[in-house]
């Protein structure tokens, strides 16, 4: 049975992933840096020391990778790339910078954008990281760093992965979807798997 490691889980399990890793054809492994949301494994992105090299065939992260400062992310990525097995690959996902401040060059900045479980998101809410949860305290929550397309697809290509796929998804959603393959696919084959794990 493949292994999906779910980074950044928060309280979330692989049923808010996407269809293809809702199955039971994979095993899940929750990894989260905080310990109240009761991952399986309690750590960093910086450092997954405790999930070893090339174990698991692929990863899923959902609006994580912009909570770190932008020199880390190179690091967190060579995280990704060290436990994923040889033919393993990414999904990735976080807000869409681009997007987000066409609407702040529109003065939009605390509109509302969209309704969340939270309350409403407004732009700055997805620049700097969720105003409410901040000020409660949870200082996970805060944004550090954040990407466009081709930014994020340079970046992981630089960490090593052989072949990147993604696409931007504007309102409502503002985000951006990635996949990224460890072994060298063909473009055929990274669009078959963009595909098969684009959200519902």
């Amino acid at each position: 049975m493949p292994t999906l490691l779910h980074v950044g889980c928060g309280r979330k399990d692989k049923t808010k992933t996407t269809k293809a890793f809702n199955t039971p054809d994979w095993q899940e492994i929750r990894l989260d840096i905080d310990p109240q949301s009761k991952p399986d494994v309690v750590a960093s992105m910086l450092d997954m020391s405790s999930v070893a090299s090339q174990s698991v065939d692929a990863i899923f992260t959902s609006h994580n990778l912009e909570h770190l400062y932008a020199h880390e992310v190179p690091l967190a990525l060579l995280e990704f790339k060290r436990v994923l097995s040889p033919q393993g690959f990414l999904v990735a996902t976080c807000p869409d910078l681009q997007e987000i401040c066409r609407l702040v060059g529109e003065g939009r900045l605390l509109d509302p954008l969209y309704s969340s479980p939270a309350g409403p998101i407004s732009a700055l809410d997805v620049m700097y990281g969720h105003r409410k949860s901040l000020a409660d305290g949870n200082h996970f929550m805060a944004h550090n760093c954040g990407f466009t397309l081709q930014v994020l697809v340079d970046l992981l290509s630089a960490a090593g992965f052989s072949k990147v796929a993604g696409y931007r998804r504007k309102a409502p959603y503002f985000d951006l979807w990635v996949v990224a393959s460890k072994a060298t696919q063909t473009e055929d084959d990274i669009k078959a798997l963009l595909q098969a794990h684009k959200p519902v």
